[in-house]
């Protein structure tokens, strides 16, 4: 993963990166999520939760997506909270 000002690179599974934005972060249980989107521009775009998995002895952290649906839920509740400020129109 890369991590540049706002945005992260991921490395998927066939090789190729993709650019993901973040919107938010948080840190529960002593785990970081970031809600992230595909898009940085005003038009509809993807949101994703994606979960800090690396080990302390990690150079640079390690991220998947939330695939569970009631972490899943739990989390986009809380993201929800935090971006209520924000000029972000969330869809379950």
């Amino acid at each position: 993963m890369n991590n540049r000002e706002g945005m992260i690179s991921m490395l998927t599974d066939d090789g190729s990166m993709v650019d993901f934005f973040v919107l938010e972060e948080t840190r529960i249980n002593g785990k970081n999520y970031l809600m992230v989107t595909d898009s940085q521009e005003e038009e509809d775009g993807e949101c994703y939760i994606l979960k800090d998995i690396s080990r302390p002895e990690d150079s640079e952290a390690i991220y998947e997506f939330v695939e569970d649906d009631e972490e899943l839920d739990f989390l986009y509740r809380i993201f929800l909270e935090l971006v209520s400020d924000m000029e972000i129109d969330l869809k379950p």
